[in-house]
């Protein structure tokens, strides 16, 4: 999956468990270590607004885009 999640980051930053984080956000610990450990599909914009506010920080905090693959090189027309 090309998202990669930073959650455990955030909490090493803020220095809070996964428990802490979880009963704060209002989500069972685990539901939250899916997401953590990148095996959701699909985060709900309550839960990630939910996860800012409790961490003070911003989704591109927890969020990020990795490409699974190099971008392909242009094709060239043979002369």
């Amino acid at each position: 999956m090309p998202i990669a999640v930073d959650i455990d980051v955030m909490l090493a930053r803020r220095k809070m468990s996964v428990g802490e984080l979880a009963e704060r956000v209002g989500i069972t610990p685990a539901n939250l270590a899916v997401l953590k450990n990148g095996r959701a599909k699909a985060v709900r914009f309550t839960t990630l607004a939910a996860l800012c506010e409790v961490l003070e920080c911003q989704p591109g905090d927890l969020l990020r885009y990795e490409p699974d693959h190099a971008p392909a090189e242009p094709a060239t027309n043979p002369a």
